[in-house]
């Protein structure tokens, strides 16, 4: 792990995942309006029960509060932000700028994404930045915090204190795969990973053990992607449409067969919960859904984690 992001002050996921706690992050969409109240709305009910809440950056390449603003509002309300910064839509002079102030807000870390495709979304006539990649956002931002310099060589003072994230799909490794797309990203700066939805836990099992044969898992944090299923057509909707995943077929039949699949999907993801929590390589969960908070919410109370966290502290 890097050693410079030892010698600073860091957030509750940051410290959490170096002491080796299993962390359980979430995720939340800014809103479409101009006030915080709707923020607080659909995010205030993970205060308490998620390490930290991932902020969405123009999802769906779709115009939303911004989600700088959205994190600092979390922020100010006692409530972690991850901010996702995608370089779709901004340069690197803007996106440096964007950083500092982040961090001036009181964010402490940070996921670098590339930004979804704009013609998917509803202005597909926008243009698109793109001037530098997500990996060299990751580059730029450990230079910031760890060197104390933007890229042209000027001082920065303060540092930016930002734990810096990247994505990651786990994939079942055929004979001679290597992770040369993740040891890249570690390369660049990226300290922790938030996977892709990943609910069928052997392929995790496999996907793990070709990293830890790489060296991989001894230099960063792996919080894997699950989420509460609302339905098996909801679930088959994911697998023909979300790249890289893949939800077992067992699960789907659980969901036809449930009299309320809704619930049936809270309690999947709740033991899933439980499972990943067990497998060794694993730093934590990070749980998905669009608008679905308060299921996240239940999640991670109903699997007793947090208390059983809670326990082995207070033992220590």
């Amino acid at each position: 792990m890097n050693t410079a992001a030892l010698n600073r002050s860091c957030g509750q996921l940051e410290a959490s995942l170096r002491a080796g706690h299993f962390v359980m992050t979430a995720e939340t969409s800014p809103p479409d309006g101009a006030a915080p109240a709707p923020v607080l709305a659909r995010a205030g009910c993970l205060k308490g029960f998620a390490d930290a809440v991932n902020v969405c950056d123009g999802p769906s390449a779709r115009t939303h509060m911004s989600a700088l603003a959205t994190a600092a509002i979390l922020a100010q309300n006692g409530i972690e932000p991850v901010l996702q910064f995608t370089v779709r839509d901004r340069n690197r002079i803007a996106l440096q700028a964007d950083l500092l102030g982040a961090a001036a807000l009181g964010v402490p870390s940070i996921l670098c994404l590339h930004g979804d495709d704009v013609t998917k979304g509803d202005q597909p006539e926008t243009r698109i930045v793109h001037d530098i990649d997500s990996r060299e956002l990751m580059r730029m931002t450990r230079r910031m915090r760890d060197e104390g310099t933007l890229p042209s060589g000027r001082g920065i003072h303060p540092r930016p204190a930002l734990l810096i994230g990247a994505a990651d799909t786990p994939v079942d490794p055929k004979p001679g795969w290597k992770p040369d797309g993740l040891r890249a990203k570690i390369d660049a700066g990226a300290e922790f990973v938030q996977t892709q939805f990943c609910f069928d836990l052997g392929l995790l099992r496999r996907y793990l053990a070709a990293l830890a044969g790489h060296g991989i898992l001894d230099r960063l944090f792996v919080i894997v992607g699950i989420g509460p299923i609302l339905s098996a057509k909801s679930a088959r909707w994911m697998n023909a449409n979300l790249w890289g995943v893949s939800i077992p077929e067992a699960l789907i039949r659980r969901l036809e067969q449930a009299p309320d699949p809704t619930a049936e999907g809270r309690r999947i993801c709740v033991e899933l919960l439980q499972e990943l929590a067990e497998i060794e390589g694993v730093a934590g969960a990070h749980m998905m859904g669009p608008k679905q908070e308060e299921a996240i919410a239940e999640v991670i109370a109903e699997s007793g984690l947090l208390a059983r966290r809670d326990k082995a502290r207070a033992h220590h």
